[in-house]
């Protein structure tokens, strides 16, 4: 109760905290956007955009040669064009020349000053600098250098061609950062954290809030020539009980619910996933693809690994399609596919296997019939999961299959899977950056766990040939065929089980409008505004 009070004492003294922190005149409640994460952020420098929250404000605060649209088109941001060399490996961006860091005294009497190409140079210095410490210094490791060619034309070289480069260098850990904030070490930008965005840093108490001003100097505009952002202020808070920020959502103390807990989603979606009736006159439920596939993943490399005929029998023993619409409200699209998710090119629809439970026996009587007595298999998961995990084992079950459930922590889970601890787990997958090599990366037998994402120790020598390949394919529907290729060629041997690809599900108080959510999740409020409704 004490928490929750002090939660409520903040909002009513928020507005009043945004202002007496600015020489602003005082704005209204219809120009303030807020929302609550339960997670913490732990850090606003872009070189740390490592978890979704900090990804979050990141993309409020900062810019980057290049962004996605919610298309997963690359499109330009502070690079205006761009041409690409004849080989793959050399990139030419041309920058803005109406894009002004963030006003803050380091600057000199005129409080800011135009981005020119040296500051990319440092960005990547800095990205790459071991003192610093960042999670995304990995982005640069295929660039051999970089220069300022001048002030607006920056160059990057790379090692070897790769495709997919445009979309790293659209991750929040490439984004630009002013030299001026870091003279004096890392501590000034901690205090004061400096980028190019729609909005600007204005306070932050951590695990208590944060909030962020329109930048008034931000260089995109509405397609009527208006200056955007519309909103004046972001509020964030850290309420870390999941039950009261939806409560926050139904009382108006917040304008956005992002995602859906067990504590109430039964409360506000119907058994088929749509908003409950008592909810539409206050609330607007839109879902969104999200590239995350969500799978069930076998360790092939322990010595006594799960027999290929009963991983196959495992993904034709489920029936995904009633656990997504009775399990989960229909709150996610049933993975009949590969790993590759739906909505990312590459996807192939004829890689997965579809619910067959005569398969799943037969394929079980063809194994005791060569080696004798069923193993029993351990599932290992988090508590989050134990129900799904608890319907597939009732599956299972029904075929033949013996499945013990073992829940542990998420950091076991996540320590487990990396060291090849775990027979059988529980994981999932979200793109960094819109390509499937972002996935099929998983399964290329140099990416081992725990060096690298491949948790399954998949090897296969063809997949690897087409896994190179693709390097060195720079035509987008012929890289596409060959992901395809590839996924169905992992796909037979079964090293894992795709249950279902995520969707992002956003509540939204009904006088929000302009809202979009990319399928990477990423938040942009640039062009979200509140009717007076």
């Amino acid at each position: 109760m004490k928490k929750r009070r002090n939660f409520i004492f903040f909002l009513i003294v928020l507005t009043t905290i945004i202002t007496a922190c600015s020489d602003r005149p005082i704005i209204d409640d219809s120009q303030i956007f807020r929302l609550n994460r339960y997670d913490n952020i732990s850090s606003l420098d872009p070189s740390f955009a490592r978890t979704q929250a900090n990804n979050w404000v990141c993309n409020l605060m900062y810019n980057s040669l290049v962004k996605l649209n919610d298309d997963l088109e690359i499109v330009p941001d502070i690079a205006k064009s761009w041409e690409i060399s004849e080989d793959g490996k050399s990139y030419f961006f041309t920058l803005r020349n109406d894009v002004y860091f963030h006003k803050n005294p380091v600057f000199g009497a005129d409080s800011t000053r135009l981005v020119v190409a040296s500051d990319f140079v440092y960005s990547f210095d800095r990205l790459k600098d071991p003192n610093v410490g960042g999670a995304g210094s990995w982005v640069l490791n295929n660039v051999e250098n970089y220069s300022a060619v001048n002030d607006s034309i920056f160059q990057i070289n790379l090692k070897e061609p790769f495709p997919p480069f445009l979309g790293l260098l659209s991750m929040k850990y490439c984004s630009v950062v002013p030299e001026e904030i870091f003279r004096n070490g890392q501590e000034e930008f901690r205090k004061t954290p400096i980028g190019t965005g729609p909005f600007q840093f204005q306070l932050w108490e951590d695990n208590i809030k944060l909030v962020l001003r329109k930048n008034p100097l931000y260089f995109e505009k509405d397609e009527k020539g208006n200056s955007l952002p519309y909103l004046e202020a972001v509020s964030m808070t850290f309420l870390p009980e999941k039950h009261s920020e939806f409560l926050e959502l139904i009382q108006g103390n917040l304008d956005m619910l992002a995602d859906l807990d067990p504590s109430y989603k039964n409360e506000i979606l119907t058994p088929l996933g749509e908003l409950n009736p008592k909810y539409t006159e206050i609330i607007d439920h839109h879902k969104y693809d999200y590239l995350s596939t969500v799978y069930l993943c076998f360790y092939l490399d322990d010595g006594n690994p799960v027999d290929e005929k009963l991983r196959k029998a495992i993904n034709y023993g489920i029936d995904k399609k009633n656990m997504v619409k009775y399990m989960m409200n229909g709150v996610a699209t049933v993975a009949e596919g590969g790993f590759i998710p739906k909505g990312l090119p590459g996807y192939n629809e004829k890689a997965g296997y579809t619910y067959n439970p005569q398969k799943a026996r037969e394929l079980i009587r063809e194994f005791q019939s060569e080696k004798g007595r069923l193993p029993s298999i351990q599932l290992t998961t988090v508590q989050e999961y134990a129900d799904i995990c608890e319907y597939i084992q009732a599956q299972l079950a029904k075929v033949g299959l013996n499945i013990e459930i073992n829940v542990v922590p998420g950091p076991t889970l996540r320590d487990g899977r990396a060291t090849g601890k775990f027979q059988f787990f529980r994981a999932n997958w979200g793109a960094d950056y819109p390509d499937a090599e972002n996935f099929l990366s998983l399964y290329y037998s140099k990416n081992f766990a725990p060096e690298g994402p491949n948790y399954s120790h998949y090897e296969n020598e063809k997949f690897d040939q087409l896994y190179l390949k693709s390097f060195n394919i720079s035509d987008d529907k012929k890289r596409e065929k060959l992901y395809r290729e590839m996924d169905s060629l992992m796909m037979i041997s079964a090293p894992i089980v795709p249950l279902f690809y995520d969707q992002t599900n956003i509540f939204l108080r009904k006088n929000v409008k302009g809202f979009s959510m990319s399928p990477i999740k990423l938040l942009d409020l640039t062009r979200v505004y509140k009717s007076n409704q």
